[in-house]
């Protein structure tokens, strides 16, 4: 399916590129990832969106694939944040938001600590304010594994990436390509290294997120992989208890990787819900 890729600038002049599949007049859903990823995490599902009419738009988050990196090399959640909101005012109207793991952390800060309509709804993808901490020193571990010298090959980087995913090895690695950097021979992640040093007092501390998930009134989505060990089958009850009116999906067979693990049941589960808006 064609696209448009689109460039968004933000207060700080850092610019923000996105891939945009559809009619810019159709209903718009913006695509947020996560940490470590880049906007073609998503497979499939923003297409599929557009062939049903909406206008789907998923971006890089800065220092992020070929969006721009901080000047001064800090990353803040308050600063992915902000940029969520700054591109969800430039569609011509509220979106509804599809953010994984930062990029859900960021939609309940945009939404939660703003008395605008920035969204028209929310769906988190195995993120919610309060997380399993063994399970985030599992994805830090291997986000800052090969951080410094990189990758010889594509294959080493796609074994690497199984072993983590549990998923088979892929063959076919021209989409490996788009989530890392070749630099003097060596294949590196495509992100700035900075990124890590996110600030941990807003991450490891939940309650500046619950506070925010609290206020938003807009309809809620959680859409958990049943082999999570970020979001367990008890903090999803939790987050569930805290906003009463959210709605929820329990994928099975997928891990943190939602739209990589099943995408087709994630996409599904996007598409019932955006449809019954």
């Amino acid at each position: 399916m064609q696209f448009e890729t689109r460039k968004f600038e933000m207060d700080d002049g850092v610019v923000i590129v996105a891939d945009a599949f559809g009619d810019p007049k159709g209903l718009p859903v913006l695509f947020a990832h996560g940490g470590g990823q880049t906007r073609h995490a998503w497979g499939k599902t923003a297409q599929i969106l557009a062939e049903r009419g909406w206008y789907a738009v998923a971006y890089d988050h800065r220092g992020h694939g070929d969006s721009g990196w901080s000047p001064d090399g800090v990353y803040r959640l308050g600063h992915f944040a902000q940029d969520q909101k700054t591109i969800a005012k430039q569609l011509l109207q509220p979106p509804v938001v599809v953010g994984a793991s930062l990029g859900g952390l960021s939609a309940m800060l945009a939404q939660g600590e703003s008395t605008e309509e920035i969204y028209r709804a929310l769906v988190f993808v195995d993120i919610t304010p309060r997380m399993n901490q063994a399970g985030a020193m599992n994805i830090l571990g291997f986000m800052s594994a090969h951080i410094n010298e990189g990758f010889a090959t594509l294959d080493e980087a796609a074994d690497t990436i199984a072993q983590y995913t549990g998923r088979p090895r892929r063959d076919n690695l021209s989409g490996l390509a788009k989530n890392l950097r070749q630099r003097e021979g060596r294949y590196y992640w495509h992100w700035d290294p900075n990124f890590l040093k996110l600030g941990s007092d807003e991450i490891s501390s939940p309650s500046r997120l619950v506070d925010a998930t609290k206020t938003i009134r807009q309809p809620i989505l959680l859409v958990r992989g049943r082999m999570s060990d970020l979001v367990t089958e008890e903090i999803a009850r939790d987050f569930l208890k805290t906003v009463p009116h959210a709605e929820y999906v329990d994928v099975e067979n997928a891990r943190h990787m939602v739209a990589g693990d099943r995408n087709d049941i994630f996409t599904q589960a996007v598409v019932d819900f955006v449809d019954r808006l």
